[in-house]
């Protein structure tokens, strides 16, 4: 009777701590960033689901063009993923992403419109290769202080792998925003 309790007991404790999802290794969520590689259009209004961030002027060019609304590529002999956010707009920003010095995390820089630079370290709990996230490094000023700035990036890939929803979560005084950027792309079909 014990026995087969102690086994059912051993059981549960293995299905449960299985159904909890691994922490993401750092090299592998590197090669996520990498795999966005490429250009990506802005998707239609009618696609831009739960934000007005595309209804800014200098966002609104982007609807329907064929110019990329967010752009990736490895740089630096493939060392860093260089993100370009709205290129050629009032509104760009760029983001790099990198390993640290031994790859025991990926950091991130994110050069904002709103004249600051904060910096992120990615979020391996929540990772997977479908939605990859970066918190803001609270090691550093900008992101304890009161001063508005991105606080959290989430990149969310469709399964089918043409979709890429954007988030950049904003906090001012130490509090969320209600008006953060959040931009949805279809990915640009190579001709």
């Amino acid at each position: 009777m014990f026995r087969t309790s102690a086994l059912s007991l051993l059981l549960a404790v293995s299905l449960a701590t299985s159904a909890h999802a691994e922490k993401a290794d750092p090299f592998d969520l590197y090669d996520w960033m990498a795999a966005l590689g490429g250009e990506w259009l802005l998707s239609p209004a009618e696609k831009q689901t739960g934000t007005d961030s595309y209804k800014h002027e200098a966002v609104l060019p982007l609807l329907g063009s064929d110019r990329p609304g967010i752009a990736f590529k490895q740089i630096g002999r493939n060392s860093t993923v260089q993100e370009d956010l709205l290129p050629d707009t009032a509104k760009q920003m760029v983001t790099m992403y990198h390993c640290n010095f031994d790859c025991s995390q990926v950091v991130a820089t994110h050069y904002c419109v709103k004249q600051n630079q904060p910096r992120f370290i990615a979020n391996l709990e929540e990772s997977t290769p479908e939605r990859i996230v970066f918190e803001c490094d609270m090691n550093t000023p900008l992101c304890n202080s009161d001063e508005a700035h991105v606080h959290r990036i989430i990149h969310e890939l469709s399964e089918n792998r043409t979709h890429l929803k954007s988030s950049y979560l904003s906090w001012e005084n130490k509090k969320p925003m209600s008006n953060s950027s959040i931009y949805h792309f279809d990915r640009k079909v190579q001709r």
